[in-house]
């Protein structure tokens, strides 16, 4: 039976630039928060963590400084998708050779493909790798939804851990809990689907908004996995509008905002990420300061 690579919350992390680069002492920074603060695993180079905007060799250098400055205390799982198979491919094995613990695969973007094609896609990422691998499902970014027997038919793989599910239907998830087998892992990839991803069967939740709150994000999946789904309940409807205000624009943008304003230096966002406008900017603001986190 496959073990989930984690419980609990995993941060979706943000990735510091400098003007040329990555900004790696930035980083180990928020590394060093996330793990003072009991966060349960760190996935490096995702969306959050704006890959799709780094070079290849931005993004090894970056896993391989994720691994060595957190030294085996948590996993760290290494976003590794891409839109054309064999980059993915490319990807994942970079990874696991800088030594990541496990996968983050995001399903094609752009293409659009079908179900069969989805399940060519990652049988043979699946195959070229050693790793465990989640699948990452967010129709709102790529165009195309993992349906829930294509979920069943992948869960026979050895490599196929789980999913991370940020599509939204709780239906799906539903079927997709009956459909597939026990070792079939599911994590929330929205942070306010947390508690009702966990009351399905949910192993927690790859979070934006551990950025900031990694220590209430991982209360709140504790709770969870305790099946106290009524103090669980409380402290999400409690966290609804913080987590409402890291989404009022395209993730990363409120996040690394927020990041900046309480003091973190993680640089711009890059092109063709830009800054929020000054509403959204008041909007964050308002919800920092209604969360005593800013004055």
């Amino acid at each position: 039976m496959k073990k989930p690579i984690f419980t609990g919350s995993a941060v979706a992390i943000v990735t510091p630039f400098k003007e040329r680069g990555v900004d790696l002492e930035a980083l180990g920074a928020l590394l060093d928060f996330q793990l003072e603060n009991g966060t349960d695993a760190i996935v490096v180079c995702g969306t959050t963590g704006e890959a799709s905007a780094m070079t290849y060799q931005e993004r090894a250098e970056t896993i391989e400084f994720c691994v060595r400055h957190v030294g085996g205390r948590v996993p760290v799982i290494a976003g590794s998708g891409s839109n054309a198979t064999e980059n993915a491919v490319t990807l994942s094995r970079e990874a696991e050779l800088r030594g990541a613990d496990g996968l983050l695969v995001v399903t094609p973007y752009y293409n659009k493909a079908t179900q069969a094609g989805l399940l060519r896609h990652y049988r043979i990422i699946a195959d070229a790798v050693s790793l465990p691998i989640i699948l990452y499902n967010v129709p709102s970014r790529t165009g195309v939804s993992i349906a829930p027997e294509t979920y069943a038919a992948l869960a026979n793989h050895p490599n196929i851990l789980g999913v991370k599910e940020a599509s939204g239907n709780l239906g799906n998830i539903q079927r997709t809990r009956s459909l597939c087998p026990e070792d079939f892992y599911i994590w929330s990839g929205n942070d306010d689907e947390t508690v009702p991803i966990c009351a399905l069967g949910g192993k927690g939740v790859i979070s934006v908004v551990a950025n900031v709150l990694p220590a209430e994000m991982r209360r709140l999946t504790q709770l969870c996995l305790k099946n106290d789904f009524a103090a669980a309940g409380e402290l999400q409807v409690h966290l609804k509008d913080f987590c409402d205000a890291m989404f009022c624009e395209v993730n990363p943008i409120p996040v690394k905002t927020t990041l900046e304003l309480l003091g973190w230096r993680v640089g711009e966002l890059r092109s063709p990420m830009c800054p929020p406008t000054p509403e959204n900017l008041e909007r964050i603001k308002t919800s920092l300061a209604q969360y005593g986190l800013m004055v």
